[in-house]
């Protein structure tokens, strides 16, 4: 389905999310018709055995331009080991760059990656008071998606959460093809249905599909040689104070997507997704493992009343426009000043900042939930960070297994000590200024 469009050297735009909308069969034709040296802009890269790490595995791929190499062990090794190139971009950049690119936009500014690793090198434009950099629109050579259905026209109909990346990477190529699971007639969908017109796509393709679910697994957390004051749950519980009735909240991977099992009674909240997802809570979860399963675009999510789904360009507009009213993340490092550190150590863990560059940049009040010490007993909450930041002076409220913390002026201010912990113990285990 590809062989007359391929050749060695290609910038080619992914769809997909995780394992979600991944365009499996023409990143298979890929494989077999051998290319080499492409450069792929995309999410991620699915996982070793899947996505684009099949492609990874053959060493068909020189650059990746994506905001998270997680799940993928091969993806990580080729990075750290000097084999592959990889440009980093926040999710939300990504995805508005594919959709520029689509509407013939060169560059736009954002206030994303401000402070941080991503802005080094980028032009930088003050609007109204506040610092912006400027992106580039991302073309691509060749678009490859994924979509439920199509008509003989190429219109095209996503499934749910898989609409994901699908529509901005199918915009943004000079050639779009697209494979599906059916092909209907021209005129099965109501218009007002569909959901990328078929200007947009060049070619179509029919095959079947796996369906695959991500999994995580997650380890207890600790201070130090002593048991948590808060388990991960009490957290969460505690976390979920923060929520008002009809906020629109994002909850980040780990303890925080437990925050949804603790909506207080009698309040509505609005729960959303990177990926492209609305929902309104409470939203019951069923164990540990179910928590880890329902975040970011995963095939496990329970139907919610008054569910919208959309791509995740609209779903960044939505966080970079100020309609989030509150990010609940993790975090590897909080300063004193409110800076956060998540997404990477360098030459050890890069996972990538994914989502939380946009929504720390563009969410009206941030709150972490972490561990107040990592595995060895060192403390998370700093003077100032030592690892690359996610966002500059960005955290408004920091709450961990010891108690609850503020960001103020001057340092730190004490909210809330948990059950069993004494003032002396925070304070010896925060090696940041508390006022």
């Amino acid at each position: 389905p590809l062989a007359d469009l391929l050749h060695d050297n290609m910038l080619i735009a992914a769809g997909g999310f995780g394992l979600c909308g991944i365009p499996e069969l023409l990143l298979q034709a890929i494989k077999d018709h051998g290319a080499k040296d492409l450069t792929f802009a995309s999410n991620n890269a699915g996982v070793d055995d899947f996505g684009i790490g099949i492609l990874l595995q053959t060493k068909q791929v020189k650059k990746m331009i994506s905001s998270y190499v997680g799940e993928n062990a091969e993806f990580m090794r080729q990075y750290l080991s000097g084999e592959l190139e990889l440009e980093f971009t926040p999710q939300g950049t990504l995805a508005e760059r594919m959709r520029a690119a689509g509407c013939g936009i060169p560059g736009f500014y954002t206030k994303t990656g401000v402070g941080t690793l991503i802005a080094e090198g980028k032009q930088h434009k003050d609007f109204n008071g506040e610092t912006f950099i400027m992106e580039e629109g991302l073309f691509a050579d060749l678009s490859i998606i994924k979509a439920w259905k199509a008509d003989a026209t190429g219109n095209l109909i996503f499934r749910k959460a898989a609409r994901n990346f699908n529509p901005p990477a199918a915009m943004c190529g000079k050639i779009c093809v697209a494979e599906v699971e059916e092909i209907v007639p021209t005129g099965s969908f109501d218009p007002d249905h569909i959901h990328l017109p078929g200007i947009y796509v060049n070619r179509i393709i029919q095959g079947d599909h796996e369906k695959r679910i991500e999994q995580r697994t997650t380890r207890p957390a600790a201070y130090g040689t002593r048991t948590m004051a808060w388990d991960r749950n009490q957290m969460a519980a505690r976390a979920a104070q923060e929520l008002k009735d009809g906020m629109y909240v994002n909850l980040g991977i780990g303890i925080p997507t437990l925050v949804s099992n603790y909506i207080p009674d009698g309040i509505t909240v609005t729960l959303q997704s990177e990926n492209g997802m609305l929902g309104m809570g409470p939203f019951p979860i069923e164990g540990e493992e179910d928590a880890d399963l329902i975040n970011a675009g995963k095939q496990t999510i329970t139907e919610l009343p008054q569910t919208a789904y959309f791509d995740s360009a609209t779903s960044f507009g939505m966080i970079r426009g100020g309609k989030i009213a509150m990010a609940i993340l993790g975090a590897m490092e909080v300063a004193e000043n409110g800076d956060l550190a998540n997404w990477m150590i360098p030459g050890k863990l890069v996972k990538g900042m994914g989502g939380a560059m946009d929504l720390v940049a563009g969410v009206g009040h941030v709150v972490v939930v972490m561990d107040h010490t990592n595995k060895h007993g060192d403390s998370k909450v700093l003077a100032a960070c030592t690892l690359p930041l996610t966002g500059k002076s960005v955290v408004n409220r920091i709450i961990t297994n010891l108690g609850v913390l503020d960001v103020v002026e001057g340092g730190l201010k004490i909210i809330e000590i948990a059950d069993g912990v004494t003032e002396a113990d925070l304070r010896a285990a925060t090696k940041a200024t508390i006022v």
